[in-house]
């Protein structure tokens, strides 16, 4: 699908990818260990360059700190807590890079990255004939519609439109928040129900949406599921953790971002001057000739 398209990137997975990635190491004059932002830069610049994704309009939402209102309801979620000093170092300086490259930055707190580009997929997804949301994050699949709003995993170079989804999981998009109450998801600290895997749960989903349409009886259910009894019982006595798990997994839409209009992330050229400097701050001296697209204002 071509046409004009808005492309929504998760900062954070992108700066914590360039980190532990295979690329050199990267030290500022400063002393800071630059090798995540560094990367970060090329990954974007890669992007912007890239003629089949004819970048046109962009966002980038970064988790600063890696905290939220989800923390508040959940002891266990996911935090900061134990992050290597080495990237926390790195996310304001993320920002401002992104920022010297000319591309909106949405810097969340309150929220998460993840929020931003829910929110911004909602908001502008009737402006554009296609929102990309760049990450392979499986939150993200509860935004997925039709060809309109598709997630790109640019490294293993794969779109994942409604009906992949569908295809690979068996359930429709927002039943992800559901599903991944019911099987849990690591990398957010959300445990899931006990004895329920994707397959099951797929099973369920598939049929009947969401948690609170599946019948509280086995015996009522029209799908066949093995062990259904002891399902069942797992859904009944923990309903209330499921239900929680999945508000956790439920993404806002209605992150108050300050763009109102798809101008407001019209991507004009890198800003010149603006990158030069940042360039020489970190040292760098390969990605200062990079840049084909320049904003000269």
């Amino acid at each position: 699908m071509t046409g004009k398209r808005l492309h929504l990137v998760d900062g954070t997975y992108e700066l914590f990818r360039a980190h532990f990635s295979k690329r050199p190491d990267h030290t500022a004059p400063s002393g800071l260990d630059a090798k995540g932002v560094v990367g970060l830069v090329s990954s974007l610049l890669a992007l912007l360059h890239d003629e089949a994704e004819a970048v046109t309009h962009l966002g980038i939402a970064f988790d600063r700190p890696i905290r939220s209102f989800r923390n508040d309801l959940f002891d266990g979620y996911k935090s900061d807590e134990g992050l290597p000093e080495e990237i926390r170092a790195q996310m304001i300086p993320a920002e401002e890079a992104a920022r010297a490259l000319g591309v909106v930055v949405w810097s969340m707190n309150e929220w998460e990255a993840d929020d931003a580009l829910a929110t911004a997929a909602a908001r502008f997804r009737g402006d554009f004939d296609q929102v990309r949301i760049l990450t392979p994050d499986k939150d993200l699949g509860q935004c997925l519609d039709g060809q309109r709003v598709v997630q790109v995993d640019r490294l293993r170079e794969r779109v994942i439109d409604d009906a992949v989804l569908r295809a690979q999981r068996g359930i429709a998009p927002r039943s992800i928040p559901d599903l991944l109450a019911l099987v849990g998801d690591t990398a957010d600290g959300i445990p899931g129900l006990p004895g329920i895997g994707n397959k099951t749960a797929g099973a369920l989903l598939g049929r009947y949406g969401h948690l609170e349409s599946i019948p509280a009886q086995a015996p009522s259910w029209d799908v066949k599921i093995r062990g259904a009894e002891t399902i069942a019982a797992t859904l009944r006595d923990h309903r209330d953790e499921a239900l929680l798990y999945r508000r956790l997994a439920t993404l806002i839409e209605d992150v108050p971002l300050p763009q109102k209009s798809p101008d407001d992330l019209a991507f004009r050229g890198v800003p010149r001057q603006a990158y030069a400097t940042w360039c020489d701050e970190l040292g760098v001296t390969t990605l200062k000739r990079r840049p084909t697209r320049w904003d000269e204002g």
